[in-house]
């Protein structure tokens, strides 16, 4: 008979007769037979594998038909285009893997199973961003790829981003990119002329974006991708406020990709303040992206204040709508700002106005250093601002809130 003791090692008493396990030698057990529909789809899935390891082989190679050749005839134009986008991304890694073991597809021959990919671009050695599709094949001694649908959002759980954000450029658009030093920029080809003056103002709102990395190092490459009307409607899922400018998306792997609207290019100065803004986001963010109604206004107020690049708060450009929510129905509250999604250009403007202020006068009592810290305790570490203000800043939140409406008032008078 076989006891185990607490602490989980197998004891072997010895009933009767003599033993052919020789002192210190481990028992070794039988292992029970396994489902013979288990082993099948074991068997299909590393055939699968095999087949997504020819086709990274061949994306990274640059063999475009190779790259397609794993699917049927239906399915390749898709990865023929999906081809060109990646490479025209520079992708550095890639690799896929099933995720769990296949299912019947409910014909003879047929599989269902999820596939995770992993993926890199422009940099070598990045922390890859994940993507996960279900998808169909037909076995046989190599698969065949049936269907390959496009990527779908995820929910946030718990608070944290838990999946993906949706439909990403490459899956359903072709590209133009832009590469430099610390950002790449893409859009579809209509839009191709625009991209050398965006990478140029990229590439100097993320020298200040990288100042405002609160955990960690700064990204190994800011992703920015200018969006057409169609796009600006479909990428990431496509579901943004009437009033957005653009956003800052996580995509895994400790990466936010920056979407900017269609009309921003027109802005004019004010498209260095998105990009510093929207940069921002992505230095300052988690991994695993925090979203709470109640954060919003520290969230938008450090990327309001990267976005006003150390200007005065006289200069700040949001600074009359502020004045008129402030002096109109504002009841003081900071964790009520975030804005409904068909509120008015002047409310919106007037929030984050209240956000970059409030957010300013941590800044400019305690130093950045402090003020990074707060955020990292209540952003990252999803701590509430009343345990955390304490041993931060040495005041009670509910003093420091106070003074925090006190400076918006008198900023606005």
């Amino acid at each position: 008979m076989v006891l185990t003791l607490s602490v989980g090692v197998p004891v072997v008493l010895l009933t009767g007769g003599v033993s052919d396990v020789e002192v210190g030698e481990p028992a070794t057990a039988a292992s029970p037979t396994e489902n013979p529909t288990t082993v099948a789809a074991r068997q299909v899935a590393e055939r699968i594998t095999a087949q997504l390891d020819k086709q990274a082989a061949a994306l990274l190679g640059g063999d475009r038909s190779g790259f397609a050749a794993i699917a049927s005839s239906a399915v390749r134009p898709d990865l023929r285009r999906r081809f060109d986008a990646l490479r025209a991304l520079r992708v550095t890694h890639w690799q896929g893997r099933p995720s769990g073991l296949p299912t019947s597809a409910g014909r003879a021959g047929e599989w269902r199973v999820s596939i995770e990919f992993q993926y890199c671009f422009v940099v070598p050695n990045c922390q890859p961003s994940p993507m996960a599709v279900e998808t169909r094949w037909r076995d046989g001694a190599e698969p065949r790829l049936l269907t390959f649908p496009k990527s779908k959002s995820s929910a946030y759980v718990n608070g944290r981003y838990n999946g993906q954000p949706g439909v990403l450029p490459w899956e359903v658009s072709k590209l133009a990119v832009l590469v430099g030093k610390r950002v790449m920029v893409a859009s579809t080809p209509a839009h191709r002329d625009r991209l050398p003056g965006l990478l140029k103002r990229a590439e100097a709102a993320a020298k200040v974006a990288d100042s405002y990395v609160v955990a960690g190092a700064p990204p190994d490459l800011y992703r920015v991708f200018y969006a057409g009307p169609k796009e600006w409607d479909r990428w990431y899922g496509g579901d943004q406020p009437e009033w957005g400018a653009g956003y800052a998306v996580n995509v895994g792997g400790g990466h936010h990709e920056v979407v900017l609207a269609p009309e921003t290019l027109g802005y004019g100065p004010g498209l260095d303040e998105v990009l510093r803004h929207e940069l921002a986001h992505a230095a300052s963010l988690p991994d695993k992206s925090y979203w709470d109604d109640s954060a919003w206004w520290l969230i938008e107020g450090l990327a309001e204040h990267a976005g006003a690049d150390g200007q005065p708060v006289t200069r700040y450009e949001g600074l009359v709508p502020t004045r008129g929510l402030v002096k109109g129905d504002w009841d003081g509250k900071l964790d009520k700002l975030l804005p409904a999604d068909d509120a008015s250009d002047e409310e919106v403007a007037g929030t984050y106005g209240i956000a970059y202020l409030a957010f300013r006068h941590l800044v400019d009592r305690f130093g950045e250093e402090r003020a990074f810290a707060f955020f990292k305790a209540v952003v990252h570490d999803l701590r509430l601002p009343a345990q955390t203000t304490e041993e931060i800043f040495d005041e009670s939140w509910a003093s420091l809130r106070k003074e925090c409406v006190a400076y918006i008032r008198k900023a606005v008078r």
